[in-house]
């Protein structure tokens, strides 16, 4: 055997979809289902211990527990078989006590189980089409008894014993509500079905012999001994807006002072859409109902439970709380992450208690007092531990530097886990669903695959924000390198590399020509190893974005590749049901998955130890070198196959996750129980990122808050100062009328005293008349009491002589009575005697009557058997001919049926020819079918490809029908500042007529002006001149003047 060994140390998730799911063992104890496993889970102390199902199961379908809570029932379907086990709990660990398998009755299935009261029988209930209910002394696998509960195929959901009788069983399902009782070797049904038959979902015992049962229709119906007594319908009710708006006012207030939890409730995407469109006009499904001391609790409807207590006065039952599951804000549909359908339900011994579990694989948990407390309003459930996957997980992925896990869902969430505190860290809601994760080994980066795009994002304190999206759509596998500063991402057949750092990409990787199911990093990233559904192996050189190495393997397809910490070996496994050891392009070695198919493989850091996950949801741990034959071990797991697998750097732990929704976290050991060690050089980081905006908003509400309590802290003070100086003023008041008081009451008392004195004197005095008085009435009253008792003495003797006389006369009639008495006697005897003798003679005659009558019946008797005798002899001969007629027909009859056996065994020839000719066809059916089912699977992958693609044209045509329709308004727009514009220039054309008018005008005058300034420059050139020559002449008038006037010439007398 292997070396290695794997210890299952937590379990993440829940199995909802198993009947009666959910037990307190203890007052701090639950059990449940998860994966392939049952969890006994401290509530206090957060521990977990296994109890692991059976090999080569198909996954569990009920639980039942005893209820002294020594012995827990599993039912399964082991090889296409049902198989009941049962375990003892007290026993560290549990181990198997009974395996009920081999059965003489068909069944394919059971859904229900319970126990007797004491835990010495088991009672199960088979699934259509037997529906057959079988009565059990298990210790001894001896069936007491077996009766057919329904016969059309109808659902059954529960079976339950009467918690005080062994004999006495309760059934109900779709139309059946059936009570049996054993007796004398056999179950007898006790009750008869009256009115409409109703889908009856759930039942509870709440005494001897009353039973409470709910309906899909949110009715509850009371049966005593088998009769209604009571039925109520239970109302359909919303939270009111008050009552959310209180809650998010308790959220905002509690925020201020600390940061918000990062968790919510998961919902699968399936369920949210179904529950979206449906849950609307759904009648409130009583599917789960649990007794208690003071009455019972069921469910009533999507997310609520409803509190019944007894009336005191009448056989009935009154609602007095309503419990429901709260609203998660931090959902992408907050509105509709409270309708969950609640499927099981328990009070823990105490009562103190209360947990559910929800169709979304939730697990959910209340306090009792706290019911009492939260009157008037509904009270409302917590996390018994926190929010679980509620669909298959399809990403894991593990870090370096601190103990964290992350997982993607097709529920649309992000989870990231501590494996060190077995805890959720963070939670976030998408809407888009998670195809694939990997965590940077700093542990504050996360690379996500969205249906739509890729995201890379910051783990913050209490969010998971995104910072970069790339256009990869329906990305399945994604990667970062050891050294984080590298990420690959698949698309399709493509692989691109991507720096962390500015997040460009560098490469891109073609060569598949299926798609990538596979991507790997060696230990120094600088090769890439890839496996995909065309049987490829490829190793690629990143620094020059070539194929290295390959090998082809076109019969099988792919499911998950390894390499070696020397990164010289490739491991891979797929669908031939082999792990395959590769190097250098050429298969070294195959070792057989002995008819189970691998789906994922991993290496651990050291090089020593190899895992692999089968589709059966089983764990194979082996040791390397792979061994030849087959040693390995094999661990339960999970009810599915598994998805990823991962182990952590320093070795210590094994992680894995499958479809059924769950995470486990595996401890290593080799061969004696000792861990594997892996130095670590430094311990794990504590650092979280926080936004500078976070940081700034705290310190601001910080200062907020401790402005407010300062306030507070003011107020405070003064208002006790205002209550000191009013309390001290009353006090005086008080005081002063207390003082008053006390005087006068001291006055009231000396009055009071006085008047004693006066009364006790009074008193005595009347006391002493009295007595004397009393003295003389008894004086009075003996002497007449003497003289009645002398009267009545003598009434006495007279009476007593009466009686004597009295006495005599009565003794003398009885003597004369006797007398009479005896001659009456004798006068009656002789009286009778003479009628006996008549009635003798008289019978006498009867007698002679009597045998005369029989002599003539016996006459008539011969002749009738005479008659007779002469009837039957014609009757036998007419028969005679009528046997020998048949004879002949029988004669005849023989001679056909000897020919139509010719016929038949020809025909029977035929027919068997004809049915080796239909197994052929079927054999051709099976494999036309096989094909049929390879090609309808590549058909949905291209109708998803498809509807996404119609979903992006769809986006991109409401984006061009906002752009129309925001052009349109542009249009109406210019139209309108066009009508503008063209009244604005009739307004302005006559201006501008004017104004060229007026232009004209200034232009004429400016012409004007210029021949005006021409005019008076030539009259000022003209005075000029005329004004030099008007001084010539003066100067020469002067001069004449100036000179003698003895003659003058002819030109100046002329002038």
């Amino acid at each position: 055997m292997s070396t290695v060994v794997a210890q299952a140390q937590h379990i993440f998730g829940l199995r909802g979809r198993v009947a009666n799911n959910l037990f307190f063992f203890d007052e701090q104890i639950i059990i449940f289902p998860c994966g392939n496993h049952c969890v006994k889970y401290n509530v206090d102390q957060k521990w977990q211990k296994f109890i692991p199902g059976s090999e080569k199961s198909q996954g569990m379908l009920a639980l039942a527990i005893s209820p002294n809570r020594r012995y827990l029932a599993i039912s399964e379907t082991v090889q296409d078989k049902a198989t009941i086990t049962i375990y003892e709990l007290s026993s560290v660990p549990c181990r198997k006590r009974k395996v009920l398998s081999n059965f003489d009755f068909t069944v394919q299935k059971f859904v229900s189980m319970a126990f007797s009261p004491d835990s010495k029988y088991l009672v199960a209930q088979t699934g259509p089409p037997e529906s057959n209910l079988i009565y059990w002394m298990w210790e001894k696998q001896k069936v007491m008894a077996i009766i057919r509960t329904d016969t059309q195929n109808n659902p059954i959901y529960q079976v339950s014993f009467n918690p005080q009788d062994n004999t006495q069983i309760c059934v109900t399902g779709n139309g059946v509500f059936k009570l049996f009782r054993y007796a004398e070797g056999a179950l007898k049904q006790t009750n008869f079905q009256r009115g409409e038959p109703q889908n009856y979902l759930s039942h509870t015992w709440i005494s001897e012999d009353r039973i409470i049962v709910g309906t899909d229709t949110g009715k509850l119906f009371l049966f005593e001994s088998g009769d209604q007594r009571w039925e109520t319908s239970i109302v359909c009710k919303e939270a009111t807006s008050e009552t959310s708006k209180k809650l998010e006012v308790v959220q905002e207030s509690e925020s201020l002072i600390e940061f918000p939890a990062p968790s919510s409730p998961d919902m699968s995407s399936e369920q949210l859409f179904v529950e979206k469109n449906e849950s609307q006009n759904l009648m409130p499904q009583v599917s789960a109902i649990a007794p208690y001391s003071k009455g019972f609790a069921c469910s009533a409807g999507l997310g609520r439970v409803l509190l019944y207590e007894k009336m005191e006065e009448k056989d009935a039952y009154r609602e007095s709380r309503e419990i429901r599951i709260p609203v998660d804000h931090n959902s992408n549909d907050p509105s509709q992450s409270d309708k969950q359908e609640i499927l099981c339900m328990c009070f823990s011994p105490s009562e103190e208690t209360l947990i559910v579990s929800t169709s979304r694989n939730q697990l959910y948990s209340i306090t009792m007092s706290l019911t009492e407390i939260s009157k008037g309003e509904p009270a409302h459930f917590e996390f018994l531990m926190y929010p679980l996957h509620s669909a298959p997980i399809t990403g894991l992925a593990a870090c370096i530097r601190k103990p964290l896990i992350a997982t993607c869902s097709l529920d649309r969430s992000v989870r990231i886990w501590n494996y060190e505190t077995n805890n959720l860290e963070l939670y976030k809601e998408y809407q888009e669903e998670a195809y694939t994760v990997s965590l940077h080994p700093s542990g504050h980066f996360i690379v996500v695959g969205f249906a739509d795009k890729l995201r890379i994002m910051n783990l913050l304190i209490n969010d998971i924000r995104s910072f970069k999206e790339f256009p990869i759509r329906g990305c399945r596998e994604c990667a970062f390198s050891n050294g984080g500063h590298l990420f690959a991402a698949v698309n399709g057949n493509v692989i691109y590399i991507y720096t962390s750092t500015s997040l460009e990409n560098i490469s891109n990787l073609k060569g598949h020509t299926g798609k990538i199911k596979s991507v790997v990093w060696n230990l120094d990233d600088s090769k890439l190893i890839s496996c995909g559904t065309d049987g490829a192996v490829y190793e690629w050189n990143l620094s020059s974005g070539k194929r290295e190495t390959e090998c082809v393997l076109k019969s099988c397809s792919y499911n998950c590749v390894g390499i070696s910490p020397d990164s010289k070996i490739i491991f891979a496994v797929g669908s031939d049901q082999t792990l395959k050891e590769i190097a250098d392009s050429s298969v070294l070695r195959e070792v057989s998955a002995f008819d189970v198919t691998y789906t994922a493989v991993v290496i651990s850091h050291s090089g020593r130890m190899v895992f692999v996950g089968t589709s059966m949801g089983t764990i194979r741990s082996m040791k390397y070198p792979l061994p030849l034959h087959k040693e390995f071990n094999e661990y339960q797991a999970h009810a599915g196959p598994v998805t990823k697998m991962a182990i952590t750097f320093d070795d210590q732990f094994l992680l894995t996750s499958a479809e059924d929704g769950c995470l486990i976290t595996w401890k290593v050991y080799d061969k004696d129980g000792r861990g594997v060690k892996r130095e670590r050089e430094v311990g794990f980081a504590e650092e979280v990122l926080v936004t500078k905006t976070d940081m700034e908003e705290k310190a601001q509400i910080m200062l907020e808050l401790k402005t407010r309590v300062e306030e507070l802290k003011m107020e405070n003070e003064y208002q006790l100062r205002l209550k000191d100086m009013n309390y001290t003023e009353k006090i005086k008041e008080l005081t002063d009328k207390f003082i008053q008081e006390m005087e006068s009451l001291k006055t009231k008392n000396q009055v009071l005293r006085t008047e004693k004195e006066k009364q006790e004197a009074s008193h005595n005095n009347y006391v002493e008349d009295l007595l004397e008085k009393q003295s003389r009435e008894l004086q009075d009253i003996e002497c007449c009491n003497n003289q009645k008792l002398l009267l009545e003495y003598e009434k006495y003797q007279e009476l007593q002589l009466k009686s004597q006389r009295m006495q005599e006369e009565y003794e003398k009639q009885l003597r004369d009575n006797e007398e009479t008495k005896s001659q009456a006697l004798e006068e009656l005897t002789e009286y009778y005697e003479a009628k006996l003798h008549e009635k003798a003679s008289l019978l006498e005659e009867a007698q002679d009557d009597a045998r005369q009558q029989l002599r003539e019946f016996e006459e008539t008797k011969k002749q009738i058997e005479e008659d007779e005798d002469r009837e039957i002899q014609d009757i036998k001969t007419k028969y005679e001919k009528k046997l020998r007629d048949e004879k002949e027909a029988n004669l005849r009859l023989k001679g056909e049926t000897g020919i139509m056996r010719k016929k038949f065994s020809s025909l029977q020839k035929e027919i068997e020819e004809r049915s080796t000719d239909i197994e052929a066809l079927k054999g051709e059916q099976m494999k036309l079918q096989g094909v049929i089912k390879a090609l309808e699977k590549d058909i949905q992958g291209l109708k998803r490809e498809i509807q996404e693609r119609d979903e992006t044209i769809q986006d991109k045509e409401r984006r061009i029908y906002d752009l129309k329709k925001k052009n349109q308004e542009l249009e109406k727009f210019k139209f309108v500042l066009d009508y503008k514009i063209k009244e604005l220039k009739k307004q302005i054309e006559p201006r501008e007529n004017e104004i060229k008018a007026m232009k004209e005008q200034i232009q004429e005058m400016e012409a004007e002006l210029e021949r005006f300034h021409k005019q008076n420059t030539q009259l000022e050139l003209n005075i000029t001149e005329l004004w030099q020559k008007l001084r010539a002449t003066d100067q020469e008038m002067r001069r004449e003047r100036q000179k003698p006037p003895t003659w003058r010439s002819p030109q100046l007398l002329g002038f």
